[in-house]
């Protein structure tokens, strides 16, 4: 992203970490070649907050709180193919949280007005991703019409797309909208075929970004509504703040928060048994968990000596969520 350059709202509360992400669906009813989603979601009817699997609204506020959440950026697939859906979880949001809790919504679409109207004070910020094959002309296509609509209903509207060869061709939208947001191309699970059958290639072995995707956006990256975010960020900076915000609400005492927002602790498996030395620690540093015991890192390698069974160490997302790393204690 290039520093002083005015932000979307929405945006800027990415930019703290602030912002709880809501996978409404994973149906749409395009077939982008380029649609990085899983396979766990990609065409299904599933719900996710962040990382976590849901099923009511109540559920996505519940996520919201151990985030402390200031908005909600709705995501799919297509948002807009579950519009009850949508404005069910929408109207909760703000009810639950008040109407400075800021929602931004994606969609592949070009609302129109009925769609639009139905959305207002729900929604505060429409993103277009208008689909690559209407690039060339975009002016004259119903993008142009949705975005002069939403924005006289007052809602912030812009574009949001990757970063493809001939993305240049949007610059002609740009005096219709309030921002355009670029991302960096990505390399996925679900897309990688059509990647390899395009001659792309990932510019590092570190991160997903495809290589080249920068210079296709060059002639639009300067321009004071155009903003870039680039696969680090979202990965080093985005994701590692919203990591941040939820351990902060949801690491027990013994569990130790990483600078990248994970948390560390240690894991015994004891067949129930709870050995001698864990009667000197303080009630809330360990826990029974799943027929083992959960504790700080630090006490199953201090004491392996002292404490029978097999110990690990685990790293993972707060608030349950994925295992990144466990690591045997010797």
């Amino acid at each position: 992203m290039q520093k002083g350059w005015s932000l979307s709202a929405g945006c800027k509360l990415c930019h703290q970490g602030a912002k709880m992400v809501l996978f409404l669906t994973g149906l749409c009813p395009r077939s982008c070649w380029y649609c990085p989603l899983s396979t766990e979601r990609k065409e299904r009817d599933v719900i996710y907050a962040n990382e976590r699997r849901i099923h009511t609204p109540e559920e996505a506020g519940s996520v919201a709180r151990r985030m402390s959440a200031l908005g909600t950026g709705i995501t799919g697939g297509e948002p807009l193919s579950v519009p009850g859906r949508l404005q069910e979880y929408a109207k909760y949001l703000k009810r639950e949280f008040g109407t400075s809790h800021h929602i931004h919504l994606y969609t592949g679409l070009a609302p129109e007005r009925d769609h639009l109207s139905a959305l207002v004070g729900l929604v505060d910020e429409i993103r277009m991703h208008p689909p690559p094959e209407i690039w060339d002309g975009i002016v004259d296509t119903p993008y142009r019409e949705a975005a002069l609509t939403a924005g006289s209903m007052g809602f912030s509207v812009g574009f949001e797309v990757p970063s493809l060869p001939g993305i240049g061709s949007l610059a002609p939208m740009l005096p219709f909208l309030d921002f355009m947001n670029i991302n960096e191309l990505e390399w996925g699970e679900s897309n990688a075929v059509a990647m390899r059958e395009r001659r792309m290639v990932l510019e590092d072995g570190v991160h997903n970004a495809v290589s080249g995707a920068r210079g296709w956006a060059a002639s639009l990256i300067g321009h004071p509504k155009v903003h870039w975010c680039s696969s680090r960020f979202k990965d080093s900076v985005q994701l590692r703040k919203r990591l941040l915000r939820v351990a902060k609400n949801t690491a027990r005492p013994f569990d130790q928060i990483t600078r990248d927002g994970t948390i560390l602790y240690g894991v015994l498996e004891s067949r129930g048994v709870v050995p001698p030395l864990f009667h000197q620690l303080e009630p809330d540093m360990y826990e029974q968990r799943d027929g083992a015991l959960e504790t700080a890192w630090w006490v199953l390698t201090e004491f392996a000596d002292q404490i029978e069974g097999k110990k690990t160490i685990v790293e993972r997302y707060p608030d349950r969520g994925l295992v990144v790393e466990v690591t045997p204690v010797l």
